[in-house]
């Protein structure tokens, strides 16, 4: 039997969450961990393994123990409420190995009222300087067999579609029938990927995930499915080795969220306040952005990204001129204008092209090194004409780096290809990362990536340009840090549904306990044309939700960086239903999650920056239900006017997709709303004070 013979234990603030911490009899370090009087991870070791060195496994002696109470506050740059409070009980163990020269290692424990964070310090110390991670042994063992949420284990891909068993059913290999993921890698059969969201027999929601992931990889999870145990599961890099470090070093935090009430799970601040302060000094150029863009007709397949259909084209070999256009390049001087006109007549803050710039041509699959020089734009698209157009208007062109995986080249371009962004007036770049990466043998998920995507956001800042990355790993909170890193995509998206079996209708009722754990994603809602059936009679493809399900993500979904991601003429065919993407924030003083179920349903309220305006989504599954929304949120005896754009009483997502109805109600803090779901469907409600007008015209809400 194996006995603590030296333990710790520490209460959150509110003391719902309690931690002990212990080294056993045979040396090992294990915490356990407990929500009121329910266990949620038993005894569970820690430690980190090293190559061609002892390991930090075990022969530990506790050396210091430290505690301490936090409890303070701060106002993020952009985000879902005004101010964080940051409040949680920290325990510090410093743990020496004698029988390694005393070498040390301290574990660092924060726990917040909604959750555990904690990581591996490595002090400056004589006998550990450079070493090489070979492995990390961190284990979270589980009550019993929880339902889960899940994508197959994979260090290159995010964008499976997910799963929902029984962690004892889990087989991850079914992710390799996903043929729509052109790189995709499962680890093993028992891998997943993190954020996890569970929830157990006696009904606690524990999601499992990292904060702050910095010069080290990503991690993935192992199922033990004898006793429900998981692992932690690192991305190797091209010799298999973990993460190069030196000390003074740590690892990013591993994170346990916990409540009983899946509300509380999504309303945590926790990753956020585990991340470091801005490293931005100004950061008054950072600013939250709706935009538009030339995108959408290439996944529905009525444009192309590239100009011309030559192949094995060279940068700097070729004469784009001479080459002959293949009719439907999309990115034109033309198109272009079009965006611009319909930003600046509808207040869209910004015009995203795709597929302006030499190379699509000759790059997908080919794995090759000098693809793009993010510099050199198409004959067809003119730079500093379309800079001055845009302009004149009061709109910005927001740009596009497709690096096609080669990090290695877009390193080598980023001054020029930034400073090129400055001189023609862009101040935000989508980049991607599609395909295998070079540096050959690397992944998406290992720590060189990672460390290439905080130099990406480090250097975009330096020249003031905010930054949307896709493909790349998932968000950490690392938008704390810095801000400027606007939105990820590291998920499956909305354009799934354009070109393949696309996302089911649980989707979106998924992602926020899940992807959305870590930070915004640029999901790109806001599709009004479900049927791709009109863009060509023998394409079956659809998306997957109403119409009004479309309009409740713009609420749902959390980012600065929202897209109205649909054609401007699929729009203007339906104005009344656009006017709810006009007019909806995309920067928050306030947010309420209503109600959530995860797979389910989802209700959110947000108050708009400095307004006294509120929105609110509701989202449901395959299932049609009633979302109950009480809006005792509002100002006390101030009336409002709602306008609810919901779903037709015959809507469905497959059947009847884009019925939708749109009505007006006068309400109040006393209001509570009962709004009907359309099977896949959702409703979007715009809550402003009610004019005078409007309370002699309109009615009272009534159930």
């Amino acid at each position: 039997m194996v006995v603590a013979i030296t333990a710790q234990t520490i209460q959150s603030p509110s003391k719902k969450l309690t931690l002990n911490f212990a080294v056993t009899s045979d040396s090992v370090a294990q915490y356990r961990l407990s929500f009121e009087k329910k266990s949620v991870i038993n005894p569970s070791t820690l430690g980190i393994t090293l190559k061609d060195q002892p390991s930090f496994l075990n022969g530990f002696t506790v050396a210091l123990v430290e505690s301490s109470l936090v409890d303070d506050s701060w106002n993020p740059v952009w985000g879902e409420v005004k101010t964080i409070r940051n409040n949680y009980r920290e325990l510090k163990v410093t743990l020496h190995q004698p029988a390694q020269n005393n070498r040390a290692m301290v574990i660092v424990f924060r726990l917040f009222d909604e959750g555990l964070g904690f990581r591996y310090e490595f002090p400056k110390q004589d006998n550990l300087n450079y070493f090489t991670v070979s492995d990390e042994r961190t284990e979270f063992a589980l009550t019993g067999d929880h339902k889960a949420f899940w994508i197959p284990g994979d260090f290159d891909t995010n964008e499976y579609r997910y799963f929902h068993t029984a962690l004892s059913e889990v087989n991850a290999l079914q992710g390799m029938s996903s043929t729509d993921i052109a790189t995709r890698s499962v680890i093993a059969p028992n891998a997943i990927q993190t954020p996890v969201i569970m929830k157990s027999a006696d009904g606690l929601y524990i999601d499992i995930f990292e904060a702050a992931l910095s010069n080290y990889p990503a991690m993935c999870l192992d199922i033990n499915k004898s006793n429900f145990v998981l692992t932690s599961m690192l991305a190797p890099d091209a010799v298999g080795n973990k993460a190069y470090l030196q000390a003074p070093t740590k690892t990013p935090w591993r994170t346990i969220f916990v409540s009983d009430k899946a509300v509380d799970i999504l309303a945590s601040k926790m990753t956020l306040n585990l991340n470091e302060p801005s490293k931005i000094e100004d950061v008054g150029w950072i600013k939250p952005v709706k935009y538009v863009g030339i995108w959408w007709e290439m996944h529905v397949g009525i444009a192309s990204w590239n100009y011309a259909d030559t192949n094995n084209v060279k940068i700097g070999e070729t004469n784009w001129n001479a080459l002959r256009p293949n009719g439907h390049h999309g990115a034109t001087t033309e198109r272009t204008k079009v965006y611009i006109d319909f930003a600046a007549k509808h207040g869209f803050d910004g015009v995203l092209v795709e597929g302006w710039n030499v190379g699509w041509e000759d790059w997908f699959g080919n794995w090759k090194e000098n693809v793009f020089d993010f510099v050199t734009p198409y004959p067809d698209f003119e730079v500093a004409a379309l800079q001055k157009y845009a302009a004149e208007k009061g709109v910005k062109l927001i740009m596009h780096h497709e690096t096609s995986a080669s990090a290695t080249n877009y390193e080598r371009r980023m001054d020029d290809a930034y400073r090129f962004m400055n001189q023609f007036g862009y101040d935000a770049v989508k980049t991607g990362y599609v395909g295998k990466i070079i540096p050959r043998g690397e992944l998406h998920d290992g720590q060189w990536m990672v460390n290439h995507y905080v130099r990406a956001a480090e250097k975009s800042a330096k020249y003031k340009i905010m930054i949307n990355m896709h493909e790349a790993v998932r968000p950490t909170g690392l938008q704390r840090t810095y801000p400027n890193w606007l939105a990820n995509e590291a998920a499956r998206g909305n354009e799934f549904n354009a070109w393949s079996s696309g996302n089911p209708p649980d989707h979106e009722t998924i992602l926020p306990f899940t992807r959305f754990m870590g930070g915004p994603m640029d999901y790109t809602p806001g599709i009004f044309q479900i049927k791709m059936s009109f863009y060509n009679p023998n394409k079956k493809e659809q998306v997957h939700t109403t119409l009004a399900k479309q309009l409740a993500l713009y609420v749902t979904i959390y980012s600065p960086l929202q897209m109205a991601a649909d054609l401007p003429e699929n729009y203007e065919a339906k104005p009344d239903a656009f006017q709810f993407i006009k007019d909806v924030a995309v920067d928050w003083d306030d947010s309420k999650i209503l109600e959530a179920e995860p797979g389910d349903y989802l209700t959110v309220a947000r108050k708009a920056k400095n307004m006294d305006e509120w929105y609110l989504g509701a989202i449901t599954d395959e299932n049609p239900r009633t979302a109950t929304a009480s809006l005792n949120f509002l100002t006390p005896k101030q009336k409002y006017t709602a306008t609810i754009y919901g779903d037709a009483s015959d809507a469905h997502w497959e059947k009847n997709p884009m019925a939708y109805k749109i009505e007006q109600f006068l309400v109040s803090e006393k209001t509570v709303l009962k709004l009907k779901l359309a099977a896949g469907g959702g409703s979007a409600v715009s809550i402003k004070p009610a004019t005078v007008e409007e309370t002699k015209k309109l009615k009272s809400y009534k159930q």
